[in-house]
């Protein structure tokens, strides 16, 4: 709904259910330290995914929406975890390579309370945005996403959206 709503030309889902957040993997002792919803190598897996789309499309960039807040808790979101990561691409493919593909990721100086006010002062579809770490058709508000977007919001002083329907 949301990429209708910003006009994304072309939408595709791509399923991955293999990939498991540290709480569902057995012997996890190494992974201490991260959340439980950590998922390893989760941004590697994606961004791979967008590169061969890039690559079939003939784009030049990957956008990504991390802010400050993930590359406090998660190395995979770290400046030189996408620089290294630009450059692999770059190295597979010669045509990202002639396109110069670029990793964008316009937020990573914000925190999620600076993107909740730009946010809103944009105007986007904050309704149709997701948080939670279950699945459903809504927020739980009990896990560490809906937390962080309880309080995100508040300190924004913005109204979520989700929440007030919730009320």
């Amino acid at each position: 709904m949301l990429a209708r709503r910003v006009g994304v030309l072309e939408h595709r889902v791509m399923r991955i259910p293999e990939l498991r957040e540290a709480s569902d993997i057995k012997g996890t002792r190494e992974l201490k330290g991260v959340p439980r919803t950590y998922i390893p190598m989760k941004n590697a897996v994606f961004y791979s995914l967008g590169a061969a789309y890039a690559e079939e499309k003939g784009s030049g960039c990957l956008m990504g929406g991390h802010n400050a807040d993930d590359m406090r808790v998660f190395d995979d979101t770290s400046e030189e975890f996408f620089s290294s990561l630009q450059e692999a691409f770059r190295a597979g493919s010669a045509r990202l390579r002639r396109n110069g593909l670029k990793i964008l990721r316009p937020l990573k100086g914000m925190t999620k309370v600076e993107v909740v006010k730009t946010a809103s002062k944009l105007g986007v579809p904050l309704e149709l945005t997701w948080s939670c770490h279950l699945s459903g058709k809504e927020h739980c508000w009990q896990c560490e996403g809906c937390k962080a977007r309880l309080r995100a919001f508040r300190e924004a002083g913005v109204a979520d959206p989700l929440f007030s329907k919730k009320v």
